[in-house]
């Protein structure tokens, strides 16, 4: 018996207006955001956990399936379809990678319909979510808290992650990038990144 359903889960991010302004001088004319797509063995506002190694696993997967080959599309908005329509695309992700249990994502907006008003929503200042489809069964059962939560299970399939304007999860920040995206670059620790990481730790969990 097949029980795997649709699993939609959303991380919080502000982009400050100046660095949107720096992002959108690039001589490339690429617009590029990083930040936290996903965190593995906390609690989200949806009651669910992602444990840390099967988000590794289909991370992994993820980059090898998709990533590598340029087609790791996402759409602005989610639709409750496992399916990605390329009307309506608005990125494309670059790279992932781990930061503790922090899925970091690479993520470049495209110039599609839907990645321009993307563009522009940034540009403005818009608040905006970055959320996970993906499909896969859950398992209720305790946490380290003695709290209710649904596991996700060895069977979770990643699709895609979306731009989103409802948030459900805690804050996570990105930024556009002026420079290229070599690895060594996306993952240095800069002011950047160390004032993002003391807003996170800061906020509380969204209602």
């Amino acid at each position: 018996m097949n029980n795997k359903k649709l699993l939609i889960d959303t991380m919080m991010f502000e982009v400050p207006h100046e660095v949107i302004t720096e992002a959108m001088g690039r001589t490339d004319n690429r617009f590029i955001v990083k930040g936290i797509v996903q965190r593995a063995d906390a609690l989200n506002q949806n009651g669910r956990i992602y444990p840390y190694d099967i988000l590794t696993k289909e991370a992994k997967n993820y980059t090898d399936s998709y990533i590598k080959e340029s087609r790791a599309m996402g759409e602005l908005d989610h639709p409750d379809s496992s399916v990605i329509n390329l009307n309506n695309v608005s990125h494309n992700i670059l790279d992932l990678y781990w930061e503790n249990k922090n899925l970091m994502g690479v993520i470049e907006v495209l110039g599609t319909p839907s990645g321009n008003i993307l563009k522009e929503l940034f540009k403005s200042g818009i608040r905006l979510g970055i959320s996970s489809r993906g499909l896969g069964s859950i398992k209720n059962n305790q946490n380290e808290d003695n709290m209710s939560a649904d596991y996700v299970q060895e069977d979770f399939e990643l699709i895609c992650w979306d731009f989103v304007s409802n948030p459900s999860t805690k804050g996570a920040f990105m930024k556009p990038l002026k420079e290229g995206v070599d690895s060594n670059l996306v993952k240095e620790d800069t002011k950047w990144n160390k004032v993002s990481n003391i807003i996170t730790e800061l906020l509380p969990e969204l209602k």
